[in-house]
């Protein structure tokens, strides 16, 4: 059990140490605890906790708002803010049935989106996640296999057309780069590829960069280091610097489509927007900026894959991702997998297993992690293997 932590380290309830290459499910940008996070909101619990949701808001909130619209790759862009993921991916997929007027949805299998009710009929990861929930989940997603390599690509570009042609498919939501799926990076040509088919069937292509956006996958967004701008952005994870914050951002005129019933369709809840969850936010954006973490994220993320190649390539099946989000499968599934965990738990390292078969070790430390830190895990790992 945890009982604390600074920055990239853990301790538990025993007074042992560890090196968390976890950081919150990749919500830890910048650690356990960060100084900059922590002064906003001791600064801002000495002010007010909650205000009035949209009938009443803060000047954190309004501020917020304008700092993840400029995240946004187009000007005027606006934002539905939240607190989970699941929230984010909620009101993308609320907007693209007003703004299409088509329910359909075109998901991924291996993506993971979040559990709540909209987003759950979309997880692709495991069936078993949303099987018990089918009758009640409708039958509004249809999945596509998502490419891992190149020669995927044909397979992948096939389906996507064929359920797009049908006509019922309002948008398209899919993970730049699979996060809890692996850390999958698909080919080059994906993501331009659903744009222009999204372009040509008149849906929305929303990209859920809850995982890979804001650095973790070394760029402020990974859809749009790819090349492409998706009409709806989701954003949560590491937003609020471990405090519960997320975003659904979009393109105007798709975004205005909530204003056309007059102002009674809406998207809310009594916490979203709270000045707590906000001031965090800001201050995780400014860190991100101040101490240039996506810049470093992509070269310190560069380096460790390589380090990690030349040490435990040949026995290993594969090492993917883009900047701190990394992703190392095993051989031997999903035992093998949890075994070598446990053995790198024993030598003071906490990871995850993820990937479709549960065998593949999911790394997402802080942004600002100590290289040190990240060349003892080599060694530790070379050994346990």
């Amino acid at each position: 059990m945890y009982a604390r932590g600074t920055g990239a380290n853990l301790v538990d309830v025993d007074d042992n140490r560890y090196v968390d290459l976890t950081a919150g499910f990749g919500a830890l940008l910048l650690g356990h605890r960060p100084k900059a996070v922590a002064f906003a909101l001791a600064a801002q619990e000495k002010e007010l906790w909650l205000a009035l949701g949209d009938v009443y808001a803060t000047a954190a909130k309004i501020e917020l708002s304008v700092a993840v619209a400029a995240l946004f790759p187009e000007p005027g862009a606006r934002v539905f803010l939240g607190l989970t993921g699941a929230d984010a991916v909620t009101a993308a997929i609320k907007t693209a049935m007003l703004a299409t007027g088509k329910p359909g949805v075109l998901a991924f299998e291996g993506a993971y989106h979040g559990l709540s009710y909209a987003p759950l009929a979309a997880c692709g990861l495991h069936p078993s996640f949303r099987q018990p929930f089918e009758a009640q989940l409708g039958s509004f997603v249809r999945f596509a296999p998502y490419p891992a390599h190149a020669d995927d690509l044909d397979r992948t570009l096939t389906a996507v057309r064929a359920e797009l042609a049908g006509g019922r498919c309002g948008a398209v939501l899919v993970e730049p780069i699979l996060g809890r799926g692996g850390c999958v990076v698909p080919p080059a040509g994906f993501l331009p590829a659903l744009r222009a088919e999204c372009d040509r069937h008149g849906a929305l292509l929303i990209a859920d960069e809850i995982w890979t956006g804001l650095g973790r996958s070394g760029a402020w967004l990974a859809s749009t280091a790819a090349g492409v701008v998706p009409d709806v952005l989701c954003l949560g994870k590491g937003l609020g610097g471990g405090l519960p914050v997320s975003a659904c951002v979009g393109r105007e005129e798709v975004m205005r489509s909530w204003g056309a019933r007059g102002g009674r369709t809406i998207h809310t809840a009594t916490h979203f927007g709270a000045p707590t969850g906000a001031v965090a936010a800001l201050a995780t954006l400014h860190q991100l900026h101040r101490e240039r973490l996506v810049v470093r994220s992509e070269r310190v993320g560069e380096r460790w894959r390589d380090r990690l190649t030349k040490a435990v390539g040949g026995k290993i099946r594969e090492i993917r991702g883009r900047g701190l989000m990394v992703g190392i499968a095993l051989e031997g599934g999903a035992p093998s997998a949890l075994s070598v965990t446990r053995a790198l738990l024993a030598r003071g390292y906490i990871v995850l297993t993820g990937g479709i078969g549960g065998d593949v070790l999911t790394l997402t430390p802080p942004l600002n992690i100590d290289e040190h830190l990240l060349g003892g895990f080599v060694e530790a790992l070379a050994d346990v293997l």
